[in-house]
């Protein structure tokens, strides 16, 4: 509410010549003590203090209407407004109207208990809130009404508890216990606020005027009802001294005293109560309800507002309209004599003869005398100026609600941890459903930390840990409710958590076999330290290599030599220090061909950062339809070569196949014929400025950026042998093979074309001399005897090699190769002119569900003694797209003449994203591909 001058405030209390004239309006108790008291006119008037508060629980408060009453006067509104957010705190208000006339002032306190504010704090408190958040918001606010209660209790005289039903809550007991208690711990921190108000002795020891006496008023509300007697002699009965509302209200005062005797909140010296009630007086009132028809009460009051009454002739003092308003509405139950109740039954007293006897005692100074026992202690008492109560009232006021003392204020945020610990002990009194939610989670946690621990392993991963938490929260919401569910489930989380954390964590690392590390949570040994050692095992996380436990068995570079080894988890591992090992045992002296790797040109390179890993990821997301077009197209190419073949044409095996990495496939535009076709090359990274201070920390692909070479190579290539090395009729002697799978596939290449006029020559030329002319059948044998000269055999060999050490070749996709005879006769055409798939099922299947997969590992070529090149262009794709084509340093190698060669493809695929992983159950193996176009035969 505005602030009003000190002349508006006159006006308000009821003085003067505009009392009558101007209704009279209350205002919030803070702009009450910011007013100039010296400016006010009853400064000196001594002073009778009532505090109203309590539940409403219509739209128009009851509490209002019971001011309106008792000063006959349209104070408050008969419809609450919105209250100014500046003048109160959350939804507790406090107001305050001074009556002169009876020297009375009224304190009446609206909350979220009442309907008005309900609806306001319902709207200010949202939709969208959990269920822990809306019983904190509740709790905070019946925090803050305890608050503004206990000021009420400790300025007030007499406190009137409002209630909309004719039934005693229970919940008062606890709320006034918590009062209590939190008033004895406080009471050293109010006598230090109130120590220089000018008021009494007691009243600075005690921090009140006296201990209030409170009373109560109740609602009839329809539920009790009185049948109308029948006239007839034999329907009177025995006429009773009192009406049934006073016997309603001696009832109420009897349950209300046993209510409190028992908790000990009324006691026989009443001045360490919180409050008191009179013993020989009435502490309980009735209010008459409105009757359950709300439209015969509208017509009801619509008709007495309108018809005239002989009284209305004599002067009405007040506003004409609230006692028109009010005619009906007043809260009153007088019952008048009849001729059926000449016994002389009791009549009711109205609201303000029952308020009045209570006041009399105050303005008088007679006191309260509500000790009670053999021994009863007098109480204090003081009445106060009204200047003299502001100023005690007003600093309770400021350090109470608003909070302004630094020392002990309330609602500040510098409390201190002795205030803390008492709103605690408040809150413990006022949230029961808390304090049961509370026992009942606590009771929840074990049987859920129960669920957590059982069936678990010593050590386990982030999956099992997440399942089993699952299973725990299952558990827990089976028992906990209420308020406290949250805070405890976090609490579950918490505690599941670091036990894991504590020695149960399982490494999280896995292999590029995509196989766990067995070793509980680790460190990893420095870059120096020696593979296979294992420094400091026992340290607190130990200092341990990854180990899955898994070993497989894998031939060296060349084949011809088998070794165990371990699962790898790193690339290096994976693909060069196991073959390096290997190198000194078997292949060391062979003839390498050396791939291009990084030369650092500074002593401590950096790896490269990979920033267009976002940005090419969009282009590669298509490269599986550019795929599938190129596909189509050498299939088309691959029926034109064998065609080419059987007509004897010269023409390289595949076409010409350019080294762009980000096409993942074949050029069908760049075919060669004979010696004169060669292909167009794009300039590859090699052939640009490679970096000599940055290298790659991975595997060269389609994906990675340009001019980066990583320090050690994946890829290996080795020359066994000349090409006489190999035996056609006995294949590969090397350990491993399967029987019957140890051959390589013949490749037949036209090195040479004869002119057609040469081929068939004309019956009518001469010959040449000293040679005869041919007969028909001389012609052709002479063909056939030149077919044949012009043909170069070379062979070629798609080895595999499972985890177990078992190899064979493939002579076509997913075909495996078996020989019954001196040599195989299926051609290698078909499966150079084909993707050949990068892993495939192994003859040899294990005795488990799972399928055991083979990996193409190397690839055999022998190089004919003959005038031909044949180019070796290996580009693997070890996934689904957008996966990127992994290829060595050098991406076309030249193979000379007269040579065994043997291509060995990388163990492991890893990208700057993570490794990629071997295909698991039921994933097409065809997406995990060796590009066809691997090799390509160019005539010299």
């Amino acid at each position: 509410m505005r602030r009003r001058s000190p002349s508006k405030m006159a006006a308000a209390a009821g003085t003067g010549p505009t009392a009558t004239a101007t209704a009279a309006t209350a205002r919030a108790l803070k702009a009450a003590f910011a007013s100039d008291v010296e400016e006010v006119a009853w400064k000196d008037d001594e002073v009778c203090v009532v505090g109203i508060f309590g539940k409403t629980s219509e739209l128009s408060a009851e509490k209002y209407a019971i001011v309106n009453t008792l000063c006959d006067k349209p104070v408050f509104p008969l419809f609450p407004e919105a209250a100014d957010g500046s003048h109160h705190q959350g939804n507790n208000l406090l107001q305050s109207y001074y009556n002169q006339d009876s020297r009375v002032l009224y304190l009446l306190l609206t909350a979220a208990c009442d309907n008005h504010q309900l609806v306001q704090a319902c709207g200010a408190l949202g939709d969208n809130v959990s269920h822990a958040e809306a019983h904190e918001f509740w709790k905070s606010e019946e925090k803050l009404y305890c608050i503004n209660l206990l000021y009420l209790f400790s300025v007030s005289h007499i406190l009137l508890l409002v209630h909309p039903t004719c039934s005693f809550d229970i919940t008062y007991d606890r709320l006034f216990r918590g009062l209590d208690s939190l008033r004895q711990k406080v009471l050293p921190y109010l006598k230090n606020v109130i120590k220089d108000s000018p008021v009494g002795k007691e009243w600075r020891l005690n921090c009140r005027p006296c201990p209030p006496r409170l009373l109560f008023i109740f609602q009839l509300n329809g539920a009790l009802k009185v049948e109308p007697k029948s006239l007839e002699p034999s329907s009177l009965d025995k006429p009773k001294k009192h009406s049934p509302k006073r016997r309603l209200q001696h009832a109420l005062e009897d349950q209300i005293y046993r209510i409190f005797r028992k908790s000990r909140m009324l006691t026989n010296q009443s001045i360490n109560c919180l409050f008191t009630v009179p013993a020989n007086q009435a502490f309980v009132y009735v209010l008459a309800g409105q009757g359950d028809d709300p439209i015969s009460m509208l017509i009801g009051q619509l008709r007495s507002t309108c018809a005239i009454k002989e009284h209305e002739s004599l002067p009405i003092s007040g506003s004409r309209r609230y006692q028109m308003m009010r005619n009906v509405r007043q809260p009153s139950f007088t019952l008048e004599s009849s001729p059926n109740s000449s016994s002389g039954q009791l009549v009711d007293c109205t609201l303000k003869e029952f308020l009045w006897q209570h006041v009399e005692l105050v303005l008088t100074k007679k006191g309260f005398e509500d000790s009670v026992g053999r021994n009863p202690q007098p109480s204090h008492f003081e009445l106060p100026a009204y200047k003299n109560w502001l100023a005690a009232a007003s600093k309770l006021y400021d350090m109470m609600i608003m909070g302004k003392d630094d020392d002990a204020g309330f609602i500040s945020g510098d409390l201190s941890a002795k205030i803390q610990g008492q709103l605690k002990a408040l809150e413990g009194f006022l949230d029961a459903d808390t304090k049961f939610s509370d026992n009942r989670c606590q009771k929840a946690l074990p049987l859920a930390h129960s669920g957590y621990q059982s069936n678990l392993p010593h050590h386990y991963t982030t999956t099992i840990h997440k399942n089993q938490l699952a299973q725990a929260l299952r558990i827990y919401s089976q028992h906990a409710r209420g308020p406290a569910f949250q805070k405890y489930a976090l609490q579950l989380h918490e505690d599941c958590y670091k036990f894991w954390s504590n020695g149960h964590q399982l490494c999280e690392e896995r292999s590029l076999t995509d196989q766990h590390c067995v070793h509980k949570f680790h460190l990893l040994p420095k870059p120096g330290e020696l593979w296979g050692e294992k420094p400091e095992p026992d340290r607190n996380p130990p200092v341990l290599y990854h180990n899955s436990r898994a070993r497989s068995t894998s031939s060296c570079n060349c084949g011809r030599r088998q070794a165990p080894r371990d699962d790898p988890f790193d690339i290096k591992s994976a693909n060069y220090d196991f073959y390096q090992l290997q190198e000194e045992k078997c292949c060391g002296k062979l003839e390498h061909f050396y791939f291009p790797i990084f030369q650092p040109s500074t002593p401590d390179p950096a790896p490269a950062r990979n920033d267009s890993t976002s940005s090419s990821l969009a282009p590669q997301e298509g490269e599986g339809e550019k795929m599938k077009e190129k596909e189509a197209h050498t299939q088309g190419e691959s029926t034109s070569l064998s065609l080419a073949l059987s007509l004897g044409q010269s023409t390289d095996s595949l076409g010409a196949f350019p080294p762009d990495p980000q096409a993942g496939g074949d050029n069908p535009d760049a075919h060669g014929q004979g010696g004169e076709a060669k292909p167009e090359k794009r300039p590859s990274i090699v052939d640009r400025q490679v970096s000599t201070v940055e290298y790659l920390p991975g595997m060269l692909n389609s994906s990675c950026p340009k001019g980066l070479l990583p320090k050690f190579s994946s890829w290996s290539f080795i020359k066994l042998g000349p090409s006489k090395a190999y035996n056609f009729h006995r294949g590969l002697d090397q350990s491993g093979f399967i029987p019957g799978t140890n051959y390589l596939m013949p490749w037949d290449i036209v090195i040479k074309t004869r002119p057609e006029d040469e081929v068939d020559m004309d019956s009518n030329s001469w010959p040449a001399p000293n040679k005869s002319v041919p007969t028909k059948r001389a012609g052709t044998v002479v063909g056939r005897g030149r077919r044949r000269d012009d043909i170069a055999r070379a062979f070629v060999g798609f080895e595999y090699e499972d985890s177990r050490g078992r190899r064979f070749m493939c002579s076509g996709p997913e075909k495996i190769m078996k020989v019954m005879g001196s040599g195989p006769k299926e051609s290698a055409i078909k499966a150079l002119s084909s993707d050949m798939p990068l892993y495939i099922l192994s003859p040899s299947q294990g005795r488990g569900p799972k399928p055991h997969y083979a990996q193409l590992m190397r690839l055999f070529v022998v190089v004919p003694d003959a005038p031909l090149q044949i180019i070796l262009t290996p580009q693997v794709q070890p996934g689904p797209p957008p996966c990127p084509v992994f290829y060595p340093e050098k991406q076309e190698i030249v193979l000379p003449p007269d040579g065994l060669w043997v291509l060995r493809f990388p163990y492991a695929f890893v990208t700057d994203r993570g490794p990629c992983f071997p295909p698991k159950e039921n994933q097409p193996l065809m997406s995990y591909r060796v590009m066809r176009g691997i090799l390509k035969a160019v005539t010299q």
